[in-house]
């Protein structure tokens, strides 16, 4: 059995549960505050803290997990990012007081008091930069340390900005970017390898729908004289898929995976070059 730790509440909890009943691991807890689920066959999820999960995972409490960069970054634990789940995005900033003169993180004065609820990240940047700072380590709401005068910088996590900008900050410098990630300890998969196995098809399981997403499945038929600039139109993962059409006469049928974003100018073209029959349809799983 391959336990993954999942995030118990919040935006990750709610968008991880997503991903993995798309890819047909289907949470099935006993209630809202049950602590484990099974995701069926091989797998199980147990439910922790996000800034929990590293250390699960490191301890092999866990064999897997599913958690911020941000958070393995600031755990310091040898942790091997399995696959990057493009959700969670966010930004670790330095960020100061709009009224600050403060337009580098070189301007800094020495001693410059620094509250964040990232320390062993924040010593680690300013380390690099050879700046001398005090860290303050406060366990939440950090933006809000330089009006309290406990902080003279913050380093926190934004998405928009919309909240640094509310809170009278403006952000200096980027820190890290952090997204949602598939973690793992680092030589897990040799030491059992079955369990090594069971989380490559994890792996490739939460890959094809990420790979999915994003993208559309259309057929149409089209004249065949028109199949050059046809594949210009669509010209699909490796090309579209062109098949005869029985009767089709002039006609052959056009398959091919096309960008969501852009569908409805690939329809608008391929009507301009006579197509027919259009079908447009959503993928739930893309394999490499």
């Amino acid at each position: 059995m391959l336990k993954i730790a999942l995030p118990n509440k919040g935006r990750l909890a709610e968008e991880a549960r997503e991903l993995f009943n798309d890819a047909g691991l289907e949470v099935r807890a006993s209630g809202e505050r049950a602590l484990t689920a099974s995701l069926g066959g091989e797998f199980e999820a147990i439910f922790v803290r996000a800034q929990d999960i590293p250390e699960f995972v490191a301890d092999g409490a866990a064999d897997a997990g599913v958690t911020g960069w941000d958070l393995v970054c600031e755990s310091e634990r040898p942790l091997d990012s399995r696959l990057d789940l493009g959700f969670g995005k966010c930004r670790l900033v330095v960020a100061v007081r709009d009224e600050s003169p403060t337009r580098a993180v070189s301007d800094l004065a020495r001693g410059s008091r620094v509250a964040t609820v990232f320390p062993r990240i924040t010593r680690a940047f300013f380390k690099q930069h050879s700046v001398d700072v005090e860290v303050v380590p406060v366990s939440g709401a950090a933006e809000i340390a330089p009006h309290l005068g406990i902080a003279d910088v913050v380093v926190d996590l934004t998405s928009t900005g919309s909240t640094l900008k509310v809170n009278g900050l403006r952000e200096v410098q980027t820190v890290m970017l952090s997204t949602a990630r598939l973690i793992a300890a680092p030589g897990a998969a040799e030491r059992n390898p079955a369990k090594g196995q069971a989380l490559s098809e994890l792996t490739s399981a939460l890959e094809s729908v990420l790979r999915a997403r994003g993208q559309r499945y259309l057929m149409a038929n089209v004249p065949r004289e028109a199949l050059p600039q046809v594949k210009e139109v669509i010209p699909g993962l490796n090309g579209p898929t062109v098949i005869d059409i029985m009767n089709g006469g002039s006609h052959v049928a056009v398959h091919a995976v096309v960008p969501a974003a852009t569908i409805y100018r690939t329809i608008a073209s391929l009507k301009t070059l006579g197509a027919e029959g259009i079908l447009v349809t959503r993928i739930e799983r893309l394999m490499p």
